[in-house]
């Protein structure tokens, strides 16, 4: 059980083979029993697509989301490491190119994130099938 991560959620709405269902994602802090007195406490609402054959849920019910840690690690890998390695490395190319025109080579490196995130933005499908979260339900 140490290798998947679960949220409790409500089925918000169900099209075809389709659920999505509304959790709330919370830091560490929001938790607290003195998050009144802190600004630093955060919680996000967030629906998640699952594809299910059950159809033995409903809107409104109370269930599990299910996902596995390597889908984490995986996202983390996609959206910050790899753009993180893409700056720098374009950082540092430009600059010796461009005689260290630091104005230049920044708009640059930050230029090529955006081909970057169309890329990923256009391969949203596939990483979909890759990024797929499961549910059961909460036994009350």
């Amino acid at each position: 059980m140490a290798n998947v991560i679960t949220h409790q959620g409500i089925v918000e709405s169900i099209e075809g083979s389709h659920l999505f269902v509304r959790i709330v994602q919370t830091s560490a802090c929001a938790s607290c029993s003195v998050k009144g007195h802190c600004s630093s406490s955060e919680s996000k609402e967030k629906i998640i697509e699952i594809s299910s054959s059950d159809f033995a849920y409903k809107i409104g019910d109370k269930v599990i989301v299910v996902g596995e840690t390597s889908m984490g690690m995986m996202a983390v890998f996609l959206a910050f490491i790899i753009p993180f390695f893409i700056l720098v490395v374009s950082l540092f190319v430009c600059m010796s190119v461009t005689d260290n025109n630091e104005l230049l080579s920044g708009l640059i490196s930050l230029g090529l994130l955006i081909p970057y995130y169309i890329v990923l933005w256009l391969n949203k499908n596939k990483l979909k099938k890759n990024f797929s979260f499961s549910i059961k339900p909460i036994n009350c």
